[in-house]
């Protein structure tokens, strides 16, 4: 599979996501991950964050921090929600760094989710998808 078919797969798989169809999304992002290596696996994370960071956008409008100006900051809303679910803390953590630009940050939480056991490590990038799906929903109910 080259770049622009994993490309097209990403997109498809957010597209389910967004419409609710979680199966759907699965799949594809499953087609994604038996066809991929870790690097190719840290530019998907990448490519969802990006778009993640696109939705932020849309959500905050001009409140939205611009690089130089202002960050994401992550809040935790429960103590220890996020201890709790460490597919969701790689999630948010991971959406937030490379929404304020924190690559180094990005690579540092994907490393650690590959070397976590392969249901967290595939939880995690499924949560990723979720997250980042939720954010364009409710983009789109704006």
């Amino acid at each position: 599979m080259d770049q622009e078919q994993t490309g097209d797969l990403i997109f498809e798989a957010l597209a389910h996501a967004v419409a609710g169809n979680a199966d759907e999304a699965a799949t594809t992002l499953m087609k994604i991950g038996q066809a991929s290596n870790d690097s190719r696996m840290y530019g998907v994370c990448c490519a969802i964050a990006s778009a993640g960071t696109h939705a932020l956008g849309l959500v905050y409008g001009d409140q939205a921090p611009t690089p130089g100006t202002g960050i994401y900051v992550l809040q935790e809303l429960k103590p220890g929600a996020m201890e709790a679910d460490p597919p969701k803390a790689f999630a948010v953590r991971f959406l937030t760094a490379y929404a304020n630009g924190d690559h180094d940050t990005c690579l540092a939480l994907f490393e650690a989710a590959l070397h976590a056991s392969d249901e967290q490590y595939v939880s995690s990038v499924c949560a990723l998808l979720a997250d980042v799906a939720g954010i364009y929903r409710l983009a789109l109910k704006r």
